[in-house]
């Protein structure tokens, strides 16, 4: 059986927001690797962005998924217990912190800013994990998206540096809790990519820009690139790395 392939798999994607999405990177790339996914949507008004996306890879499970709403990440998950009894790979894309809190001096956040970013961005994992655990009884891959912010100051990024940085922490705990079982924990930390949320960071193109100097390959990296990644974690082929932060940033990590 060839290691790389997802014939026969299922898998849930978190995190979708549009076709510039990091997360479409990465469901395009499992399902040309043969993986049967399903996919949720924020809300209403990320609905019509979101579904006819899922609908071209065929996924039979579309549901709307705000991790702040009690119920709905629960609900997502008893939706695949029904349809298929098993999940052989999550991966978990969203992040959110107020404005003001990104924006802000992080020595202004308020408790509850820091609360909201930590809940949504770094907890939501540690809930998805837990209700992948029963559904991955012959082993499995947790997979989240995080981003230099966690190792490094970044203008603009605010709260979310220290959010991500505690994403970070988790897998590694993660890993070593759930390895015994055969389930995975790793993060992809991608390099600038101007998606909806980059979008929102103050002088994002001038960020990037400076950030793409840096790198190795002198150049931005693709949301496909990130995806063909994903694709390669939750395969039999990766079948002995847990626990990793694994760099997609064209060396940017190195540089200094």
């Amino acid at each position: 059986m060839n290691p790389f392939s997802l014939e026969g798999s299922r898998g849930l994607v978190i995190g979708i927001a549009n076709n510039q999405s990091i997360a479409w990177g990465c469901a395009q790339a499992l399902a040309a690797q043969g993986a049967t996914l399903a996919v949720t949507y924020l809300n209403e008004k990320a609905e019509p962005h979101v579904r006819p996306l899922a609908e071209k890879l065929d996924a039979p499970i579309i549901l709307p998924c705000d991790v702040t709403h009690p119920g709905e990440l629960e609900a997502v998950f008893e939706a695949v217990q029904s349809r298929w009894g098993k999940l052989d790979f999550a991966l978990h894309a969203i992040a959110y912190a107020r404005k003001d809190d990104l924006y802000g001096r992080y020595l202004d956040c308020s408790a509850d800013g820091f609360a909201h970013a930590m809940s949504v961005s770094c907890h939501s994992f540690l809930r998805m994990a837990r209700l992948a655990e029963p559904l991955m009884k012959a082993g499995g891959c947790l997979l989240t998206l995080t981003f230099s912010g966690s190792e490094r100051y970044m203008p603009g990024y605010g709260v979310m540096g220290p959010a991500k940085a505690a994403l970070e922490c988790s897998v590694k705990y993660l890993a070593a809790e759930l390895g015994a079982q055969g389930i995975r924990v790793n993060a992809l930390s991608a390099g600038p990519i101007r998606t909806r949320a980059a979008s929102g960071i103050p002088d994002f193109d001038a960020l990037q820009g400076e950030m793409v100097k840096r790198t190795f390959i002198g150049r931005p990296v693709t949301i496909e690139e990130v995806g063909q990644a994903a694709a390669f974690l939750v395969s039999r082929a990766a079948r002995a790395t847990t626990g990793t932060i694994h760099y997609v940033d064209g060396g940017l990590h190195q540089s200094g």
